[in-house]
């Protein structure tokens, strides 16, 4: 039963099967959905109390509510007293008995469903100016006796697939419930999704909190918001699954629009947010417009924007002064704002301070033997090389160098040979060019640079299928050394 000044309520679902009820909550601004949020965004509290109380539309309900269809109410006098005068308990047309003497009223038709509202009207529908308060149907939930009592871990296991360990872990932090009410809207909400139960398991286990959150007020007018928007029934499942914390608030629904016009589409918007699940109720305003505006007075177009941001999120949440710092950090490393490769200076210095960027230098002139001038040009042509590991800066530098003969200045003018694999690619391709020049196959001042930076196919037909009458081997020994294997051919005095 659920007490809304003095009005309990009560619908029991004739015809289901696990003898279902219904509980109308009410809606109070002061409400809150689930406790705790991080502490630099606002609270799923401060999010939803400003927000105008809604309700889900007859359409809505049938969409991820089924079970509540075909029901109707009918008032109940509790105390043999005036309906208009006393709290009421709303029954089924066939009520449990009521006490003895107790005097049962004339039936009436259903009064306390919610009236299909019209389009405009069906997120924030009129509400009545005598009511104190606003009733919502949250969700089917089964009935349990309170005398039997609720024991979460258990509740945990059964009804929402975690192991014994997550349950208890789980548990900790939903203690404070104390009825299957919630719970069982919100995994009803999740049925009606198609989310399978090892989704819900592992929503459940990411963010044990969503279980407590209102489906009549906050995820189910989120779901019909984003399909509004033109999302799928499967991607708002894949969102609820992905960042279930940030579904919680109704800022949701305003905010996606923006970041599928700025990230390009709805896979790009799930990468961002996989890697940050609180972009979506950062606020748009105060963070996240003011850090796109700042990107594009530096000269980044709205394709590098999106760019960048699907593989460093944080510039979108983050304050305005780390990002002008990030960018004071670009330049620092000779890449001027404006440039073809300020993106790509921004990507590397995206997580980097500047004692680990300064190391980095120092280690690319030491293991490359490139002067400050030579690392100062290498740098601005590929930033990515300050990221890039040292281990493997290490062997690259072995083979270029010492194997095939590079100088060190010839190196730092054309950095992107740093960046190509080794086995993959360098390797077998030096192999293939020198048994060329060894059989007079190819003019032995070819540069090795070309022969590099050309498609696998490009490669191929100019280095080995003119060759296929003088070298037929020289295609099979090829695919070999692209495996690893060092064929016989290519082994040189």
């Amino acid at each position: 039963m659920v007490m809304a000044r003095g009005v309990e309520v009560d619908l029991e679902a004739g015809g289901d099967a696990r003898g279902a009820s219904v509980r109308l909550a009410k809606f109070e601004d002061g409400g809150s959905d689930v406790n705790g949020s991080p502490a630099t965004q606002p609270s799923r509290d401060e999010d939803n109390k400003a927000a105008r109380p809604t309700t889900l539309t007859s359409s809505a309900r049938r969409q991820f509510f089924p079970g509540l269809q075909g029901h109707c109410l009918r008032p109940v006098d509790r105390n043999n007293q005036n309906l208009h005068e006393s709290p009421c308990q709303w029954r089924r047309s066939s009520p449990l008995p009521l006490a003895a003497g107790a005097a049962t009223p004339q039936s009436a038709p259903c009064s306390a469903s919610v009236a299909p509202s019209s389009p405009t009207s069906s997120l924030y529908p009129a509400t009545s100016p005598g009511s104190s308060v606003q009733r919502l149907l949250s969700a089917v939930v089964p009935r349990i006796p309170q005398s039997l009592g609720f024991a979460m871990e258990d509740y945990l296991v059964e009804n929402c697939g975690l192991t014994r360990p997550q349950a208890l872990k789980a548990s900790t932090k939903i203690s404070h419930l104390r009825s299957p009410s919630k719970p069982d809207a919100v995994l009803a909400f999740l049925a009606g999704l198609g989310l399978s139960t090892a989704d819900v398991a592992a929503l459940v286990a990411k963010d044990p909190q969503f279980l407590c959150t209102r489906v009549e007020t906050t995820l189910g007018p989120n779901a019909v918001g984003l399909t509004a928007l033109g999302l799928s029934q499967t991607e708002i499942a894949s969102l609820v699954s992905l960042i279930p914390t940030s579904f919680c608030y109704k800022s949701i629904v305003s905010n996606v629009p923006y970041y599928l016009s700025l990230l390009g589409s709805y896979e790009n918007l799930l990468r961002v947010l996989k890697n940050s699940s609180t972009l979506l109720f950062v606020s748009l305003e105060k963070v996240v417009k003011p850090n796109v505006a700042f990107l594009r007075e530096c000269g980044l177009d709205h394709c590098d924007i999106a760019k960048l941001c699907i593989s460093r999120p944080w510039l979108l949440g983050t304050s305005l002064e780390r990002v002008q710092a990030t960018v004071a950090c670009a330049e620092s490393i000779g890449v001027p704002r404006g440039s073809g490769m300020f993106r790509q200076a921004l990507h590397a210095v995206a997580f980097l301070s500047k004692e680990k960027v300064t190391a980095q230098v120092d280690y690319l002139k030491n293991t490359l033997r490139w002067s400050d001038a030579e690392v100062g040009i290498a740098v601005s042509k590929l930033p990515m090389l300050l990221v890039r590991s040292k281990g493997i800066l290490h062997i690259l530098s072995e083979f270029l160098i010492s194997e095939v003969g590079l100088e060190p200045a010839y190196i730092a003018h054309r950095p992107a040979l740093l960046s190509y694999s080794l086995e993959g690619r360098l390797r077998p391709r030096y192999y293939v060019v020198k048994f060329l020049k060894e059989n007079g196959l190819l003019d032995r001042d070819r540069s090795f640079f070309p022969a590099v930076t050309v498609t696998d196919r490009v490669f191929v037909e100019k280095y080995i299928i003119p060759h296929d009458e003088a070298a037929p081997h020289l295609a099979e020994d090829y695919a070999a050394a692209c495996k690893g294997e060092v064929p016989a051919r290519f082994i040189f005095a």
